[in-house]
């Protein structure tokens, strides 16, 4: 009763039908019922297989064909070795998969079971499609699905034309494909089998995103990461999730797009699913460059090319392991040819012997090398993960600081604005009033003193007034560029007698700098200014900006009382901290010349 509830409801409710399955398992292992114990594992580890748990189902099966040798059970035996060999497949371990298989269908034949050689042809067709031989793929599943057709077997018949669909889309005869699949989501729908209708739906939009059809193909992915989710089937959801992502980066809408692919990226890394986190990094890589994010394109194709990297090196230690175990088997059998022989032919023992010496040389060159490159990839993908690890710190600050900055800036318009229009529209406003109300008023000598006192006051309240604001964000800059900004900037500081400012600019006539750009280059100029009058003790300084080709050079001196650049390693001002932050937003470098009584000079390179 167990088993037949589990059955109702694997395609649907997934983990509703192990829970059915393990209870069978628990009642079957207390009655110490074979039979039950190998129903229990062939549902459990289909809905294992479902879910993309295949790792686990593999451990199940090898112990249910375990089981059924003991019991010498040649049907549960047969049908214990197509799971195991299925395992085997979606595992990618081809080899085993069709050893497995040949031993499940030698048992099936002798016992002449038409319907089982047909589900022996549907499965024989998914392990071909897996080996990318296609038309041997095509051949079997031509044979299940005709044989399903005549025996009116929906469920079987369903499965079938999705394996056909497959091998038929993977050659890019797409109508046919279609065909297949379309049949197929008829019958899931019909037979309520929502796995079955989600995978037709994927199969479905997949063949419209080949064909570059990319709005046909958005609603079957909506629908089947609807299904994914409520199925909990999570490499689906990947696939749909990706799918959506490619239809926004098609029409241009790539937040959209870029959501739905991190989403897709996360699941990756919850549930390891390797293969499509490559795939997605590619993808993601492409978005990127239609971001114009070159950085972030290059980042992406990096981690697609190191997780390619990291799946061969995956291989390649499972075919050492292969081979190191082939070897050994090898081994064995020729001691053991090597002993039976041993009293007939003394020669032919010493060539077993050489033959065993070449192999065995052979072999471990083989691993050997093998094992070099294993170390030698290994070595390397560390250092370009090093490598990128660092540059995306360093991107990470940068994108902070420019955040910061941006921010910063913004609020400087802002608050220079409402002093401008808001504060200094009052002021100015008041200004009017009192020289209205001057000409009616009749005042005495000492109040008419004391009027023309706060007439001055409130003139000198509307120059500094004006001036915080021009510093906060100078108009002349937003106007007329970073040249006349600056000009404009010495020219203020002359007026005041605190220090006489050159300002030199060389390259820069009809020159545009892009505003973010110039903006971080006057306040870097601003701050040492200000840090020149504020400590340097200096009389006079130079400002000279210099536009050579695509560089640009910043220099400021001041001929004051200098001091010891080591010092700023210990400063605590930020004076100096949000030069520095500047310089490297702009990916620029910063050079400190001063001594004691020797004056400063501070010199900027940038790329503009």
């Amino acid at each position: 009763l167990y088993i037949n509830l589990g059955e109702q409801f694997e395609s649907n409710e997934p983990e509703t039908a192990k829970n059915y399955y393990r209870k069978a398992g628990e009642l079957s292992n207390n009655l110490r019922y074979t039979a039950g114990k190998l129903k229990f594992i062939s549902g459990y580890t289909y809905v294992l297989n479902m879910q993309g748990l295949y790792d686990s189902a593999l451990l199940l099966n090898l112990k249910g064909v375990e089981i059924a040798r003991r019991a010498k059970d040649s049907l549960n035996l047969a049908k214990a070795l197509f799971n195991s060999g299925t395992s085997y497949r979606l595992n990618g371990d081809y080899e085993n998969a069709i050893k497995f298989y040949d031993e499940g269908k030698r048992i099936f034949i002798r016992f002449g079971d038409e319907e089982t050689e047909m589900k022996a042809n549907d499965i024989l067709q998914t392990l071909y499609f897996d080996m990318k031989q296609f038309k041997k793929g095509i051949e079997y599943g031509e044979k299940a699905v005709t044989g399903f057709r005549r025996k009116n077997d929906l469920q079987w018949l369903d499965s079938a034309l999705n394996n056909l669909g497959m091998n038929y889309s993977s050659i890019k005869e797409f109508n046919k494909a279609k065909q297949l699949f379309e049949e197929a989501l008829k019958i899931g729908s019909r037979i309520g089998d929502k796995n079955m209708v989600a995978s037709q739906n994927l199969n479905l939009g997949d063949i419209f995103i080949q064909k570059g059809e990319y709005d046909k193909m958005k609603p079957y992915m909506e629908k089947a990461l609807l299904l994914a989710r409520e199925l909990g089937l999570h490499e689906s959801e990947v696939i749909a999730l990706k799918g959506l992502s490619f239809y926004y980066h098609n029409s241009g809408q790539y937040e959209d797009s870029k959501n739905l692919a991190n989403e897709a990226l996360a699941n990756t890394y919850q549930f390891n699913l390797k293969k499509q986190r490559k795939t997605l990094f590619t993808h993601l890589s492409n978005l990127a460059y239609s971001m114009q994010d070159k950085k972030l394109g290059e980042y992406y194709a990096m981690e697609s090319t190191l997780l390619g990297d990291s799946l061969l090196n995956e291989t390649l230690q499972k075919n050492s392991l292969e081979l190191e175990k082939k070897y050994e088997s090898f081994q064995k059998e020729s001691k053991i040819k090597e002993l039976e022989a041993s009293g007939k032919v003394q020669s032919l023992t010493i060539k077993q012997k050489n033959t065993l010496n070449y192999l065995l040389a052979g072999a471990v060159l083989s691993l050997l090398i093998i094992s070099l490159l294993i170390m030698r990839n290994y070595k390397h993908i560390q250092t370009i993960q090093q490598q990128r690890i660092a540059e995306l710190e360093t991107l990470q600050q940068l994108t902070a600081t420019e955040a910061v900055l941006k921010g910063e800036e913004q609020e400087r318009s802002r608050l220079a604005k409402d002093l401008h229009d808001g504060l200094g529209g009052m002021l100015s406003g008041i200004k009017f009033s009192m020289n209205t109300m001057k000409g009616n008023l009749i005042m005495t000598p000492e109040n008419a003193q004391a009027f023309e006192r706060s007439m001055d006051m409130l003139d000198s309240s509307i120059k500094e007034m004006r001036r915080v604001a021009h510093n906060m964000m100078p108009e002349s800059l937003v106007k007329f560029g970073l040249d006349t900004a600056l000009k404009d900037f010495c020219n203020e500081i002359n007026k005041t007698d605190a220090l006489k400012v050159n300002y030199q600019s060389l390259g820069l006539d009809n020159t545009e700098i892009e505003q973010t750009t110039a903006i971080a280059i006057y306040r870097i100029v601003q701050e040492l200014i200000n840090n020149t009058m504020k400590h340097a003790a200096a009389r006079t300084a130079i400002v000279q900006v210099t536009k050579s080709n695509n560089q640009l050079l910043v220099t400021v001196e001041d001929d004051g009382k200098g001091f010891d650049p080591a010092l700023l390693q210990s400063a605590k001002g930020i004076g100096w901290t949000n030069i520095q932050s500047r310089v490297d937003f702009l990916k620029g470098t910063l050079d400190i010349q001063s001594s004691t009584g020797k004056g400063t000079s501070v010199h900027i390179e940038l790329i503009a």
